[in-house]
């Protein structure tokens, strides 16, 4: 019995401190005991269809206690200056291809601010739950693959889109400024420069396997677009740029273009104080220790954070 109540009561205090969004803002929906995908939509005031179709239900749409859906909804983004393609990717998970699309415009187009663009829900495609087929033993993540990028104490942590409207999507490592910061695994360069409405200057490494990694709020950046590096390879230095806190680096992993919990994927530690990271061993390749590179020209004009972005 007291067991029971010490259960019980946990339940409780989880409910009473998890914010919860109220359903005309839900991008995830825990399915209660007894609840209808009609239902659902009313009080999300989204389309039923577009439920069903985000999350390959079939008729008669049967739900069960527990399951997740996602609930589809569109947003809007303000162009501001130095604003690019990428970043407006970026920070919302969403290909440049599919936002040109649904904006009727060219891959290619140029971006002019105060430019508004709606930003799509891409739905995922089915999942063995959904299809019914197995998914490849490769399509996991390795275990212990992805490093430290540096040594630090978490400032802030992880926050999920779906539970809260204060969501975090990677987590803040206090750094002194002028810590080198290193690559969290091998990867190739897919962006390195300014990023001027909240994570100032950023870089990205395209891991592969539909995994990236992104480092914000650098001082200096020591690596350029398309290069190669391996893991352990310095990147950048800590700073306080962008809309940094204090001294520190925002770091993320994502994984088809939604944000993951990077202290899910990296190796667990003894302390609250990750392990220096140790770079990869020399190769003929040029030292990982060279010189900055100089920043691409970009503009930092300041602009107002979206609502709907998280850092």
């Amino acid at each position: 019995m007291k067991r029971v109540f010490l259960a019980a009561a946990a339940v409780l205090l989880m409910a009473e401190t998890t914010p919860v969004l109220p359903p005309n803002r839900e991008t995830e929906h825990i399915v209660k005991q007894g609840e209808t995908i009609g239902g659902i939509a009313k009080r999300a005031q989204v389309a039923q269809s577009l439920i069903v179709e985000a999350n390959h239900l079939q008729a008669p749409y049967a739900l069960r206690a527990g399951q997740v859906l996602t609930i589809p909804r569109t947003r809007r983004h303000l162009v501001a200056r130095g604003d690019t393609p990428f970043t407006i990717a970026y920070l919302y998970g969403v290909r440049w291809k599919d936002i040109a699309v649904a904006n009727n415009l060219a891959a290619n187009a140029t971006l002019r601010p105060g430019q508004s663009l709606l930003i799509p829900t891409i739905v995922a495609p089915p999942t063995a739950a959904t299809s019914g087929a197995s998914q490849p033993a490769a399509s996991q993540p390795a275990a212990a693959r992805f490093a430290w990028p540096l040594s630090g104490s978490i400032r802030r942590g992880f926050a999920s889109r779906s539970r809260t409207s204060d969501y975090h999507d990677g987590i803040d490592i206090a750094a002194a400024p002028g810590t080198a910061v290193r690559a969290t695994a091998a990867g190739k360069i897919a962006f390195a420069g300014e990023e001027p409405r909240q994570f100032g200057k950023l870089v990205v490494i395209d891991h592969g396997n539909s995994w990236q990694s992104a480092y914000a709020f650098l001082d200096r950046l020591t690596v350029k677009e398309g290069e190669d590096v391996r893991q352990g390879e310095r990147i950048g230095f800590s700073g306080q740029s962008g809309r940094a806190r204090g001294p520190e680096l925002h770091f993320e992993l994502r994984r088809d273009n939604r944000p993951v919990d990077p202290e899910g994927q990296l190796p667990r530690l003894s302390s609250s104080r990750p392990a220096t990271v140790t770079p990869a061993p020399k190769t003929p390749r040029p030292s990982p220790d060279r010189q900055p590179a100089s920043t691409p020209s970009r503009s930092t004009g300041h602009a107002t954070r979206p609502a709907a972005s998280g850092k």
